[in-house]
């Protein structure tokens, strides 16, 4: 049997060494410098290719990462294993229960953020196929195709690192921009999976195309029913019979596997499968956000730098940057995504700030968008021109997502939110033991005093919560919901010595919960107060503070003296406007 030497061996554990240390250095650099993590493992990648390295020492870029030969097929093969566990991750991000409850708006939003650039980008591709980009010998039709879908996707993870950062996630503005962007993505996937059908299908008669199209569609539709349905049975049994978190592990890399072999025997890239399993593993309720955090750690701290990195060792960037055509896919990309997502927006009856918000959330585009142009490229249905151009715009569309939403929803200074409180609606000792008794503790004395229902406040918390667990982590749960009838925020503050389960993406039980209730008409306080909220309990030691308190003026002085507080070394005051920019990989 053929195997390495010693050399080779020697020489591919040095590639991947030297590519996953320098991916991994450079995208913590970038982070540093508030932009994503992305652009320093394609940086690295860019630095060690021919754009750098081969240009000024071909000998040394020739030895670490060789163009044939076994090391060269082992490390594509590492890559591919790569970006088949990055769409997983992907995949997972995807909650098609939290899309379903949103129901109308965010199919509007979705609808349209996806429909305008597909219609505008195959418009664009079809009667200026030279002005997009395409080579003389581009297929006409699979190309207008690849162009309107690289367009209308969107990258939702990069979405949900970005509403991370801003601490929106968790609130209803993020749940629509979410919601959103799993119905733009789940379609745009499946369209381009059907694009990758035809790509692999020259000289393949007309009966093994619609083959190949007929079983993509059905292993979609049984994955996101029939298999969504099974996975979610056997998660328990797992969870309680193997070793956690490594029989959960085991198990959903074991099954992405087998689905990212199923499509690429199927006609299709194996990366088709690895997203909708993920999908199908993502969705399940009996999934832990820790076990879910846990499996997005490992693999983007380990194989998605590695798949970044590589993309920028065999493309020499400088030589394919084309200035009109990168500054007319940006263009393009960003005006139909914003006015498709704007017009969803607006026929869902949102604020006008809201509908710029969606537009510049949606509009990050990320790794989705670098991944389907690397396919197209190996495909042989674009060229390297295009390619550098869909990966800039990828790249600046990520970095502008972040800042251009905290712009258009600079919010209005709170007093502080201590003056939210009063000692009507503090309980020193929760006596629940589980969410929902402790959700319905809080609603009876936060409706203390006004003409709200507690059933009613009860019921639509919970019905919030099960969208999506609002434990943020380090301790702390903020539920919350709208309500009518009410013409002022309300909040109110428990202590829980022993802790409760809230799901917490950390794993830790939750022993500070607080309440937000918040006018239905007035969407823009409650993101107001769950961003304040969520950016005090970064704060280092202001868990041990609120425990300590014994009473309700220790409590409002601990709070007080935390409102000036730190994050990442900088003085945050609270109520101030929303800080940072999108801190993401994907």
């Amino acid at each position: 049997m053929e195997s390495l030497n010693h050399h080779e061996i020697s020489q591919l554990m040095l590639s991947l060494a030297v590519l996953l240390g320098f991916s991994r250095l450079l995208g913590e650099f970038a982070r540093k410098l508030q932009q994503p993590s992305v652009v320093g493992e394609l940086l690295a990648g860019v630095l060690l290719g021919p754009t750098l390295l081969g240009r000024f020492a071909p000998e040394w870029h020739a030895a670490l990462f060789p163009a044939q030969g076994h090391v060269a097929v082992v490390f594509s093969g590492m890559t591919t294993l790569a970006i088949t566990l990055f769409l997983l991750v992907a995949g997972m991000e995807v909650d098609l229960s939290s899309a379903w409850r949103q129901g109308a708006v965010a199919f509007k939003v979705g609808l349209l953020g996806m429909l305008v650039p597909f219609i505008v980008g195959f418009a664009g591709a079809w009667f200026t196929p030279r002005l997009m980009g395409a080579h003389a010998d581009a297929d006409h039709l699979i190309f207008a195709l690849f162009f309107a879908t690289a367009l209308s996707i969107s990258a939702l993870p990069v979405i949900a690192r970005t509403l991370m950062d801003l601490n929106l996630y968790r609130s209803d503005l993020g749940m629509v921009i979410v919601s959103a962007a799993v119905f733009n993505d789940l379609v745009g996937w499946i369209v381009f999976a059907l694009i990758l059908g035809l790509m692999g299908s020259d000289g393949n008669s007309g009966g093994t195309i619609w083959l190949t199209i007929i079983l993509t569609l059905a292993f979609s539709f049984g994955m996101l029913t029939v298999g969504r349905s099974l996975i979610h049975r056997i998660l328990p049994y797992i969870q309680t019979h193997t070793h956690w978190p490594g029989g959960v592990l085991s198990f959903a890399f074991c099954i992405t596997l087998l689905g990212a072999a199923l499509t690429e025997w199927i006609g299709v890239h194996a990366i088709f499968g690895a997203f909708l399993v993920g999908v199908a593993i993502g969705d399940s309720s009996h999934l832990r956000e820790q076990t879910r955090s846990t499996i997005d750690h490992f693999v983007s701290f380990i194989f998605a730098p590695l798949f970044f990195g590589s993309i920028g060792l065999h493309i020499d960037f400088t030589a394919h940057f084309d200035v009109a055509l990168v500054a007319t896919v940006l263009a393009i990309a960003c005006t139909t995504k914003l006015a498709g997502c704007w017009a969803g927006a607006w026929w869902a009856g949102m604020s006008r700030r809201h509908r710029w918000a969606v537009g510049f959330g949606m509009n990050a585009r990320g790794a989705m968008e670098i991944i389907l142009g690397l396919l197209a490229l190996q495909a042989g249905v674009i060229r390297m021109r295009l390619f550098v151009a869909l990966v800039v715009m990828a790249i600046v569309t990520s970095m502008l997502s972040g800042p251009l939403m905290q712009r258009v929803l600079a919010r209005r200074r709170l007093k502080n939110v201590a003056g939210l409180l009063n000692s009507e609606r503090f309980i020193r000792s929760l006596r629940g033991r589980t969410r929902n008794e402790v959700i319905r503790e809080l609603a009876a004395v936060a409706c203390s005093g006004t003409s709200l229902n507690v059933n009613d406040v009860e019921r639509a918390v919970l019905q919030r919560e099960e969208t999506m667990p609002t434990a943020i982590g380090n301790a702390a749960a903020l539920p919350h919901s709208h309500l009518d009838g009410l013409t002022f925020p309300i909040a109110a503050i428990g202590l829980s010595e022993a802790g409760v389960d809230f799901n917490s993406p950390d794993g830790v039980p939750v022993h500070v919960v607080i309440m937000i209730l918040t006018p239905h008409r007035d969407s823009a306080v409650q993101l107001e107060i769950l961003a304040d909220l969520a950016g005090l309990f970064r704060s280092p030691g202001v868990l041990e503070k609120v425990q300590r308190a014994a009473d309700f003026s220790e409590l409002l002085a601990a709070l007080k003296t935390e409102e000036n507080f730190e994050i990442d070394g900088e003085k945050k005051t609270l109520g101030s406007s929303i800080d940072g920019t999108a801190l993401v990989r994907n």
